[in-house]
């Protein structure tokens, strides 16, 4: 099955992250199961018209986080449900990051807190 991953430029997201992002999705929605193998850096910077620098920047994060695995001899592949992150760190994770950008922003707690509320309810 091709690994099906989009970058927009446009969305103001880096790529690297864009692309680690939604194979983190892709492995959480289960259409990457365990012991898949993800394409070469090479290959997906290619097909993504991407520097590999910026394909191997999303492979190590992935790696780094639990969520893939990298050996010489069998590449890159999705590493087993034990070895990637539960559904609390993920949360915390992105929480964290929420509260990075709502830092940066300059809102207020009240105004953070609001704005979750507000999308928790839309979702």
């Amino acid at each position: 099955m091709p690994l099906k991953v989009v970058v927009d430029t446009d969305l103001g997201v880096a790529p690297w992250r864009q692309v680690r992002d939604q194979i983190v999705r892709l492995i959480t929605a289960g259409a990457l199961a365990p012991g898949t193998r993800l394409p070469p850096i090479r290959q997906l910077a290619r097909d993504l018209a991407l520097a590999s620098g910026t394909v191997a920047r999303a492979y190590r994060e992935l790696e780094e986080g639990g969520w893939v695995r990298t050996a010489r001899a069998k590449g890159t592949v999705v590493a087993d449900a034990a070895e990637r992150p539960g559904k609390a760190a993920l949360l915390r994770a992105a929480a964290d990051e929420y509260a990075r950008a709502a830092r940066e922003l300059g809102v207020d707690r009240g105004a953070a807190l609001a704005a979750v509320a507000a999308a928790l309810d839309r979702a």
